[in-house]
């Protein structure tokens, strides 16, 4: 939703910053994975919903940041939702080990899923124009131009070289 007079989101429409759409992913996938019925169903469907809801509402200046984000914030509310569901074991370390590896591998079909739909929703809301005015902005600096001072040893033949020694060898 626009303004009236375009200039921007309407009043009412929720907007969210990367870092917000960021949470929103985090908080919809840790109440997924801890209300989870060991299927993972529960799991990926709440990191697809926050997905969903993230890449819809954050504003479009922001998308590249969520873009890249969703394979992070799913290993960390997997490994949140472990750390909290299996800490009062008897091998805490161990519970833990196996509930995050065997809930990732459960899950990882909607880790995919959740990051092409941030993808897809993200391509119409201006994504692809973000990653070229960012590749625009890392072509325009000069991280990579070597400075002419840079390497103080020259490997060239150009340089000046010392004249030969007049002084006679002595075996």
């Amino acid at each position: 939703m626009r303004a009236s007079d375009g200039t921007g989101p309407a009043r009412g429409a929720v907007t969210l910053t990367g870092r917000g759409g960021i949470v929103a992913i985090y908080a919809a996938a840790l109440a997924g994975a801890l209300l989870a019925d060991g299927t993972g169903l529960l799991a990926g469907l709440g990191f697809l919903l926050g997905c969903a809801l993230a890449a819809l509402l954050t504003r479009p200046v922001d998308l590249l940041t969520l873009a890249v984000s969703p394979p992070l914030v799913f290993l960390a509310a997997t490994a949140t939702a472990a750390v909290v569901l299996n800490a009062g074991e008897d091998a805490p370390l161990r519970a833990i080990a196996v509930a995050l590896l065997t809930a990732l591998a459960a899950t990882a079909p909607w880790l995919f899923a959740g990051t092409v739909l941030v993808l897809v929703v993200g391509v119409p809301r201006g994504l692809l124009r973000q990653f070229r005015e960012l590749r625009k902005r890392l072509a325009g600096l000069r991280l990579f131009h070597e400075e002419e001072n840079a390497d103080p040893v020259r490997w060239d033949d150009t340089r000046r070289r010392e004249p030969p020694s007049h002084h006679a060898e002595v075996d």
